[in-house]
């Protein structure tokens, strides 16, 4: 019997110690601002935090400003929406393990006016190609985020660069997030792409609703990426795992598929069946 008190003794000093060690860890996520903006951050890192003792510090940026800050050694995990980027940022040896945790679409919102004469298209590249033969205001972020990225690819698959769009005096580039995008467009009745739970959490809509969704072409994908020990050092990288496979496990997914705004779920889960 008393070795039997010993053992349980020894288990609970043991788990106190993991506690403990637990709850003074902290890591940096470098995350894409629209994760942050939608309200999903603050809603589910708590719980991992209650589940872990791990704490959780957002660096919220643009896609590719958050890969820069994982090169720097700045940040210790990632979530971001950028699919060539990533790549590229795993093939130059920052990281190797990249799951995809999340997504949703992107969604091109303007006027009700609608200038362009393009409400209800499925067609966003065609529906790009109207607004600029009309000359329509449109906002772009400009910050080289995953959404400005996406935007940017529309374009090009119509003949239109980054290059050739900037002189142009109805496309405004403002080099912000995507709240910033959203205002501006409201501000100027101007059209703009934008992540659809972004858009579901912002409160000044103004004049602005849904102009064309639906599209294949704008499916947005969440990925979480672990970095490597190897150029990053290992000191926080073993807390940075375990909320990567949070993220990804049974309870993380359901944590983020649960998440709602106005009875609208604003990410779907995916870890186990990635688009």
């Amino acid at each position: 019997m008393t070795g039997l008190r010993n053992a349980l003794a020894l288990v609970i000093t043991l788990a106190a110690i993991n506690t403990s060690a637990a709850e003074g860890q902290s890591v940096v996520l470098a995350s894409t601002t629209s994760v942050e903006a939608s309200g999903l951050l603050a809603n589910i890192l708590p719980q991992f935090t209650a589940k872990t003792g791990i704490v959780v510090n957002v660096v919220a940026q643009g896609t590719g400003q958050a890969l820069d800050t994982a090169r720097r050694g700045d940040a210790d995990v990632v979530l971001v929406h950028d699919p060539e980027a990533e790549r590229k940022f795993v093939d130059e040896g920052y990281s190797s393990t990249l799951r995809q945790i999340a997504w949703n679409d992107f969604v091109i919102v303007g006027p009700s006016s609608d200038p362009a004469h393009i409400l209800g298209s499925k067609d966003s590249a065609a529906a790009l190609k109207a607004i600029a033969s009309a000359r329509a205001s449109f906002v772009s972020r400009g910050d080289r985020s995953g959404t400005n990225a996406a935007e940017l690819r529309l374009w090009s698959s119509v003949g239109r660069t980054s290059e050739a769009l900037k002189p142009e005096k109805w496309y405004h580039d403002i080099g912000g997030g995507m709240g910033q995008a959203l205002n501006a467009a409201s501000a100027m009745n101007a059209y703009t792409l934008t992540d659809r739970a972004t858009w579901l959490s912002f409160n000044n809509k103004g004049s602005l609703i849904i102009i064309v969704e639906g599209d294949p072409r704008l499916i947005n994908r969440y990925d979480v990426i672990e970095l490597n020990a190897g150029k990053h050092g290992a000191a926080r990288l073993d807390a940075a795992k375990v909320f990567a496979e949070w993220l990804v496990s049974t309870e993380g997914q359901q944590a983020i598929g649960a998440y709602q705004v106005n009875g609208q779920p604003l990410f779907k889960p995916s870890a186990a069946s990635p688009r």
